[in-house]
């Protein structure tokens, strides 16, 4: 083995500790905040808690599902591909979605709700309807037919998740022919990501979440284009 190729696994292994640990960081430091505060602190938070079928809550359990799976084609294509500029957005990737995963499941563990849900996912989505005017609902491109209408089907639980038969495929899949697999999946991945966030950032209303959810627009909306410019280099496009 080339030292070349020593550091690259030196790297990933490394990487792949930084991401689990980031995957637990968030719920173990709002867990310690909550054991730390004072019964009054406790009580002055209560009324701001949301409730298990808010759109805070609902966005918290379906987006760490929702990136757990980005974290796990990014490190099935680590393994297809010698790429360097894939690898390190694949490594990109996964290290931001672990952390923020991390800070999702944190919440719902200071907010005492479950981390899962035996109901429809995105009706958190369906339900912000309700409350809000279309006038409210603009730029939120995408939700009628994401939030109301989707059904999980082979998988693919919420919007933008690859099926299982992808997943198959991406991992036999080697060369520039994983490569171009990982990024048109991703592409429909970081779709499906933003119009989440974008859900979240009008119908959350805990300060901290909506100001996350705004983040990931921005971050996966430039990944979009960095997607897309790597895949037309390799011949290719996002799927239509």
């Amino acid at each position: 083995m080339t030292e070349g190729r020593l550091i690259r696994r030196a790297e990933w292994v490394a990487g792949s500790a930084v991401v689990l640990a980031l995957l637990f960081a968030g719920v173990a430091t709002v867990a310690s905040a909550r054991e730390d505060g004072s019964g009054a602190d406790r009580v002055a938070a209560a009324p701001r808690t949301p409730a298990a079928d808010s759109a805070d809550a609902g966005f918290a359990r379906d987006m760490a599902v929702h990136h757990q799976q980005a974290v796990e084609m990014s490190f099935i294509v680590r393994d297809r591909t010698k790429d360097e500029e894939v690898r390190r957005l694949a490594y990109d990737i996964a290290n931001t979605q672990a952390n923020q995963r991390g800070m999702l499941l944190g919440w719902l563990d200071l907010w005492e709700l479950p981390k899962t849900s035996a109901g429809q996912p995105m009706a958190w989505m369906a339900a912000g309807h309700e409350g809000h005017s279309m006038n409210d609902m603009a730029g939120m491109d995408g939700m009628a037919g994401t939030g109301t209408d989707y059904r999980a089907h082979d998988g693919s639980l919420m919007p933008g998740m690859a099926t299982r038969t992808e997943l198959d495929r991406l991992r036999s899949a080697s060369g520039r022919a994983a490569e171009v697999q990982y990024l048109r999946l991703m592409t429909e991945h970081h779709k499906g990501g933003v119009d989440m966030a974008r859900g979240c950032a009008k119908l959350c209303t805990v300060k901290a979440e909506k100001r996350l959810a705004g983040g990931m627009v921005e971050a996966q909306r430039s990944e979009l284009d960095e997607m897309a410019g790597m895949l037309a280099a390799r011949g290719s496009a996002p799927r239509s």
